[in-house]
């Protein structure tokens, strides 16, 4: 899987799924914590376009853990204090580097059903501000028409 795809998919998921998936890695395989979970501040760089030059907007609250398997590191960065989901992240990364059986059997396609579901709240949840949006050149034609009449 790439890695886009999969941490696009395991920012998305509940910290209950990632964990309990990442438990059956932790308890098959020697997972070793190169850094434990923890609070870090990240700058957020911003590009401005009228002069095309990049400035920094802030600094952001994010976590961070960093793990090895059978010579592989995994590593995770995430929004927010979330520290079981950042190391189940980093552990999960680290499976998907070492190449683990268990991971393309098992996890990949639960990470791929999770992908679906995320995929259709996204577009319940898009169908229900749909519903909100307002047409304003058909008012405009309406306002129109009136004025001509």
């Amino acid at each position: 899987m790439e890695k886009d795809r999969l941490f696009r998919i395991m920012v998305h998921s509940p910290a209950g799924v990632l964990t309990a998936l990442s438990m059956e890695i932790e308890n098959a395989y020697d997972v070793k914590v190169i850094k434990a979970p923890q609070k870090v501040l990240a700058m957020i760089r911003i590009r401005e376009c009228v002069r095309d030059s990049e400035f920094y907007l802030g600094e952001l609250l994010s976590s961070e853990a960093m793990v090895e398997i059978n010579g592989s590191k995994g590593v995770a960065v995430t929004m927010g204090d979330d520290y079981a989901k950042v190391f189940a992240m980093a552990v999960l990364d680290a499976a998907d580097n070492a190449s683990l059986p268990e991971f393309a059997s098992r996890i990949e396609p639960e990470l791929i059903l999770m992908e679906s579901r995320i995929q259709k709240d996204r577009e319940r949840e898009n169908g229900m501000y749909l519903k909100t949006t307002v047409n304003f050149h058909s008012m405009d034609s309406e306002a129109l028409h009136e004025n001509i009449s």
